[in-house]
């Protein structure tokens, strides 16, 4: 159409003759990883994206050209037989046709996924690629750390760099094609976590004729096994010289410090990791040890210190409620959240008997019977599958003998694992100061129905506001950015 003097068209005509997606492709190709099972994003960067979600819907819409000519309205995928190699999308584009007329116009692209190997994969698949390693071990029973750990790596973008990624029992494995990259994450971690650092070299081969030596690095990472909520004893001569603060202490902030409470008084104090490691000490009891109570009464003493409030409190074992009248009063940190009725966890120490020197050094005279942990909230276990948000994962490959068996061991380590990771969520939804070190990712299109019987449950337990979550479209700054033509 040249719009020439004397032609006037209605809008349908218009709509009919003139197409505003004219120059954008209705076919196109997008390449894949079978091993590894990525999507290239162009030019380099090759993403983790699940068929028909949202990262694969703007991977398809970067690689289609001439779309940043028209405005695009709605994009949404039809369906198609997972093992066809096609990926069809339909779109919605509005564009100026003529002068001061936009239309609006509708149609289909279909993706044709080409199979190919990614650099990483085929660096896998030949030895002697990565120059350098990165082991990250610490020897706890459970996974905490390394999940809260996984979430910072993701954050920082620390990973950027990375070979591979090979999960072991104790931990993880980094590995990279050169060594300034793997001192570079070694940094990171000493920034994040109370850690030791030991690096060695391997001779890999040797060039007489140029007179050079080819080596592999690794750096050997321990992180101190003292996680958050443990109950710890200090030995004396390390309390003293923290301000005089009890030996007995919970553990109430991991960062490259380690942060101990003292919940008769709210008085914290910091060790750092070199003070840590000159004389390591184990914790005396962890989160897989906590017992529940019930509150019976709640009397704020006045005492507070930021969120903590000091509390005289009486509580009684949830297994003993309606058997026997034996109840327990303590001084708690919990003071702002508890209330007669509620749940609560802690440490049950009244006759307990342990194999520790440091537990030996304490005046059993002025051992508390009862350490309050935290507030409980009654949960169903399918909660994890209603969550309005959801966290990024590493794509870590199995480094372990059980990692393909259908054993009983294997079952249970997986079982372990998943409880680890429900345990870490609800530690996010009841911490906002933890929340606020991680990304969180908007999951599903809205609030789903609740069914009656999970009401009770779940009512009181802690939800994560929508604006504290990120859209994962926003954050590859779909709209911002004009679409990639390669």
């Amino acid at each position: 159409m040249d719009g020439s003097a004397g032609m006037v068209m209605c809008y349908d005509c218009i709509k009919l003759t003139v197409d505003i997606t004219e120059g954008i492709p209705r076919e196109a190709n997008i390449s894949f990883c079978r091993n590894c099972e990525r999507f290239l994003q162009p030019p380099t960067q090759w993403i983790r994206a699940e068929l028909e979600s949202r990262e694969l819907l703007a991977l398809c819409l970067r690689k289609l050209k001439g779309l940043s000519k028209v405005r695009l309205i709605d994009a949404s995928f039809i369906w198609t037989e997972p093992h066809s190699r096609r990926i069809r999308i339909k779109l919605t584009v509005q564009g100026e046709a003529m002068t001061n007329t936009i239309v609006q116009q509708s149609f289909e692209v279909e993706y044709v996924v080409v199979a190919m190997q990614c650099p990483d994969c085929a660096k896998s698949y030949t030895t002697n690629t990565w120059r350098a390693a990165v082991q990250i071990r610490q020897k706890v029973a459970h996974k905490r750390t390394f999940l809260y750990l996984e979430q910072l790596i993701l954050k920082h973008n620390a990973h950027v760099d990375t070979i591979s990624i090979k999960e072991a029992k104790d931990g993880l494995d980094f590995y990279y094609a050169q060594r300034n990259h793997a001192a570079k994450m070694v940094d990171f971690l000493s920034a994040v976590v109370p850690l030791k650092n030991k690096k060695s070299e391997e001779l890999v081969s040797t060039d007489i004729h140029a007179g050079s030596s080819s080596y592999k690095f690794t750096f050997s990472i321990e992180i101190a096994p003292i996680c958050r909520d443990n109950l710890v004893v200090l030995p004396k001569k390390l309390a003293n010289s923290m301000g005089n603060i009890p030996q007995l202490v919970l553990c109430s902030k991991i960062s490259n410090m380690i942060q101990f409470l003292d919940v008769n008084t709210l008085k914290t104090a910091d060790i750092s990791a070199s003070v840590y490691w000159r004389s390591p000490f184990p914790a005396l009891l962890d989160v897989t040890q906590l017992v529940e109570f019930v509150v019976l009464d709640v009397e704020p003493t006045g005492d507070v210190r930021g969120k903590h409030v000091l509390a005289d409190v009486e509580v009684c074992r949830a297994v003993d409620m309606g058997v026997n009248d034996h109840s327990f009063y303590v001084r708690s940190h919990l003071g702002a959240i508890l209330h007669p009725g509620d749940s609560c966890l802690g440490y049950y120490l009244s006759n307990a008997n342990f194999n520790s020197d440091l537990w030996d050094t304490l005046d059993s005279g002025n051992t508390p019977e009862v350490v309050l942990v935290k507030k409980h909230y009654a949960r169903k276990s399918k909660k994890s599958k209603n969550r309005q948000w959801k966290l990024k994962r590493m794509a870590k490959e199995h480094n372990d003998i059980i990692a393909n068996d259908d054993s009983r061991q294997a079952r249970q380590e997986q079982e372990r694992a998943e409880r680890d990771y429900e345990l870490f969520l609800q530690e996010l939804e009841e911490d906002e100061e933890l929340r606020q070190t991680v990304n969180l990712y908007k999951h599903g299109e809205g609030p789903k129905a609740v069914e009656e019987d999970d009401i009770d449950e779940d009512e009181d337990a802690p939800e994560i506001a929508i604006d504290e979550l990120l859209d994962e479209l926003d954050e590859m700054n779909l709209e911002d950015t004009p679409m990639a033509e390669e």
